[in-house]
């Protein structure tokens, strides 16, 4: 597929936003990648808007888990058997999520969003405990809700971070800053794994993954000193995750619905 030079450039400023995202909130990319791609940048295929962004968050990804592991925001042991409960997941999820139609594909993405952000919102003044850690005691816990995000990851293409912050947190207790850090890990994980697959059946734009994975490490470093900064605030990043989560879900729903009725 071949886009006009100015997609690039949207390319590029779509993926800052989606760097922010991630560096403030551990999630939050890949439900921006998805529409930015589909309804700013213009990739016409939705399959092919998913694939690149899988892929895109998931550099992204990497690239803002070195800013949050220096500032201590990652609990090593539970990112890692997140990650690996929810690889298997997001393989078998994205397998199914290619065929089925696009459009319809993103309306149940929107719809998803909307139930995470009203629950975020429901639990926004939780804080959760510091020291909370991975054990034998938690870890089916911990691996049930990894396991599940990674089908839910790959089956809409994301790299899953709105739905592993909340899952971290109801599996283990750990306060939300430690939960946006540790999600980066599995965010990084699941975004591979399913643009790999997509990949596989050429729905990934290697030239539009580059320009937005520039512009999202920028973003990234600024979003990481943010998130710092707001969780002295009770509550303040919980909210603020979740009315993101909702405004873009939105969206999302008006542009999806105004499609198939206009078809």
């Amino acid at each position: 597929m071949t886009l006009d030079p100015i997609q690039y450039v949207l390319g590029a400023f779509s993926g800052g936003l989606v760097g922010l995202a991630l560096g403030l909130f551990g999630g939050g990319g890949s439900i921006l990648a998805v529409p930015l791609m589909a309804y700013v940048v213009g990739v016409p295929n939705p399959h092919l808007a998913i694939g690149t962004s899988a892929f895109a968050v998931a550099a992204n990804a990497l690239a803002n888990l070195v800013g949050h592991a220096r500032l201590g925001h990652v609990k090593w042991g539970c990112a890692i058997i997140y990650s690996l409960a929810g690889i298997a997941g997001a393989l078998f999820g994205s397998t199914v999520g290619k065929l089925l139609d696009g459009q319809h594909l993103l309306l149940a993405f929107a719809f998803l969003m909307i139930l995470v952000g009203v629950l975020m919102l429901k639990r926004r003044t939780i804080q959760g405990d510091a020291g909370a850690h991975c054990s034998r005691a938690n870890a089916p816990k911990v691996i049930a809700f990894g396991g599940l995000t990674g089908i839910l990851s790959g089956f809409f293409g994301i790299g899953g971070g709105f739905l592993i912050v909340p899952g971290l947190m109801a599996s283990t207790g750990m306060p939300i800053l430690f939960a946006v850090g540790s999600s980066l890990v599995a965010v990084a994980a699941f975004g591979l794994t399913t643009a790999v697959n997509y990949a596989w059946s050429g729905f990934v734009d290697w030239t539009l993954a580059t320009v937005f994975i520039g512009g999202g490490v920028v973003g990234g470093l600024l979003g990481a000193v943010v998130a710092s900064r707001l969780a002295a605030r009770k509550g303040a990043l919980n909210v603020m995750f979740a009315l993101m989560i909702l405004v873009v879900a939105a969206y999302m729903l008006y542009r999806g619905l105004t499609q198939i009725i206009a078809a």
